[in-house]
């Protein structure tokens, strides 16, 4: 099926001439997600589309193409006979599963928006999202990992008058008494003879409508409902497919939620679009995945470094035979070289750097064509539909070469919103579409870029900005170091000072041995830790991003 282009629905943060300019250019399309899956059918209906592993013991479950889109199909017209019209957002709660993937393009197929939720999330930060979304349904397991969350989600609907469903997976559990079960109202009722095909037809969304309420992750504690439409979900994955060179023969894995946005594009909607295969896991089990990755043949890993780390040690003390795995790409953190040639060594994969947010996906990555440690040294450069500029903070203006400054992006990747909350992404936005992204920046002397640390994660000692990133990376080539975040803390005569937040391999070094690392690496003075913290663990969301407000927090608490 192929859409007119709507361009009355095209964007509210986005003006009609850059609108044209990415429909010309081929970023934006007349498809959705949903014409991909049809031609996925048509080509190689037998065809692997997906494969879910299971932490729990579970034998793993894959889906063809046709039954992925005959799945579809009877979900698509399930949420129309549960009342969901168009525009509706419907609440996934969902671990990595089939389930969560046929959902969110039934959402499509009904004319609705998917509203994936991390299953972290608990019933104060779920009623805060199903109640500025509005939303009439929410599915969910009845139990994972020890929480019931059939009976949050009851809590949640008496908290939310819109909440008129509830569908959990997984059987009978405590709080699921008045809720539907997902196998036995949903996939065992022929709903699409109650809805058929033609109805659906008519309700399905088009390429501009919104595809996606996408909540961020939480870094600074203050969540916003991101909204894409199907258009610029489609120029965030066809970019980033191309410049990696990714065909449909690829096998994608992960070990993110697909409900959160990194989990969505590179696992869920950039396989689909190419035709290709993904793997999926509940949970995070290197062990686990490493044995995933042999089975199943996989070729291309997304994580953040921690994964990447996770692997490799993995890798050392059991191997296996990756030789199909050719691509790590990394991002939300630096990676050290020193990673970057493990990953060679150990896993026999090249590592690529990105930078992206929930709002635009990944925007800039390093490229094949690079030398090979350029993923160590940058964050990419522009993918294809997206532009970058790094500018003085109260000026606006463009930096000199090498200077840091704010980074702004603009491109067809770019969301259209936050969800109810207009007036708070019009002023992340410039008048000609430039987005604030909050982060500092510069120029990495190769055409792209490197990122400096958050406006709002600077450290400001005396009268010298630290910059944050750069010490976090050259603290994680300190061989005694596996993980670290570098963070602020209170001081009366300096404002701030700057402590390290590690978690150590084997002894913990302590801070003269950074500050001799540092030295080593000739880092300026001003810019060395002058406390440190040894933890078990960091906080972090679920794409690996480091929670440093509640560090900032614990620090100024001691």
């Amino acid at each position: 099926m192929t859409h007119e282009p709507n361009t009355s629905d095209a964007a509210a943060g986005i003006p009609d001439l850059l609108s044209s300019r990415y429909r010309e250019a081929g970023w934006w399309r007349a498809e959705t997600l949903l014409d991909d899956l049809r031609r996925a059918v048509a080509e190689h209906p037998e065809k692997t589309a997906l494969v879910c592993w299971y932490t729990d013991g579970r034998p793993a479950e894959s889906l063809t193409y046709r039954k992925l889109a005959w799945y579809v199909e009877r979900l698509a017209a399930a949420l129309v006979g549960l009342g969901v019209k168009p525009g509706d957002v419907v609440t996934l709660q969902l671990p990595n599963s089939w389930e969560f993937i046929a959902l969110s393009l039934a959402c499509a197929r009904a004319g609705a928006v998917a509203g994936p939720v991390v299953p972290i999330m608990r019933r104060r930060e779920v009623e805060f999202m199903t109640r500025l979304t509005g939303s009439p349904l929410y599915v969910g397991a009845a139990e994972y990992r020890g929480f019931s969350y059939a009976q949050m989600s009851a809590e949640v609907a008496e908290a939310v008058p819109t909440l008129r469903h509830r569908v959990l997976l997984g059987g009978a559990a405590a709080g699921a008494e008045d809720a539907l079960d997902f196998e036995r109202d949903l996939l065992g009722r022929v709903w699409e003879k109650e809805h058929p095909a033609a109805e659906l037809d008519a309700l399905e969304a088009g390429p501009d409508d919104p595809a996606q309420v996408m909540f961020t992750s939480g870094t600074t504690g203050e969540p916003k409902g991101v909204v894409h439409s199907h258009n610029t979900l489609y120029a965030m994955n066809k970019a980033q497919a191309d410049v990696l060179h990714l065909t449909s023969g690829e096998v994608t894995a992960m070990g993110s939620p697909t409900t959160h946005q990194g989990g969505y594009t590179w696992n869920f909607v950039m396989p689909l679009l190419l035709g290709a295969t993904s793997v999926h896991i509940d949970a995070w089990d290197p062990k686990l995945m490493l044995r995933i990755l042999e089975q199943e043949g996989v070729t291309f890993f997304m994580g953040a470094p921690t994964f990447l780390a996770d692997l490799i040690e993995a890798q050392r003390a059991d191997r296996r035979d990756l030789s199909e795995l050719a691509t790590f790409a990394t991002g939300s953190a630096p990676v050290a070289p020193v990673v970057v040639e493990r990953a060679r060594e150990v896993l026999g994969c090249r590592v690529y750097a990105l930078w992206g947010m929930t709002e635009n996906g990944c925007v800039t990555v390093t490229r094949p064509e690079e030398p090979v440690l350029r993923a160590a040294e940058s964050d990419g450069t522009a993918v294809p539909g997206m532009e970058v500029r790094i500018v003085d903070q109260e000026t606006g203006v463009p930096v000199a070469p090498g200077a840091t400054g704010l980074l702004q992006v603009r491109g067809a990747s770019q969301c259209l919103s936050y969800f109810r909350r207009p007036e708070v992404y019009a002023a992340s936005l410039t008048e000609d579409g430039w987005f604030d992204t909050g982060d500092l920046a510069r120029d990495d002397g190769h055409g792209g870029i490197r990122i400096a640390g958050r406006t709002k994660d600077v450290i400001s000692r005396g009268a010298e900005n630290i910059p944050v990133t750069e010490v976090e990376a050259a603290l994680l080539r300190h061989p005694a170091i596996r993980d670290v975040a570098v963070v602020g803390y209170p001081d009366e005569r300096l404002g701030e000072r700057a402590c390290a937040v590690l978690i150590a391999h084997g002894t913990p070094p302590t801070l003269d041995d950074l500050r001799a690392h540092l030295d080593g690496l000739a880092m300026a003075k001003q810019y060395w830790p002058e406390r440190v913290e040894v933890v078990e663990t960091l906080p972090k969301t679920p794409s690996g991003k480091i929670q440093k407000f509640l560090l900032r927090a614990q620090l100024q608490s001691n």
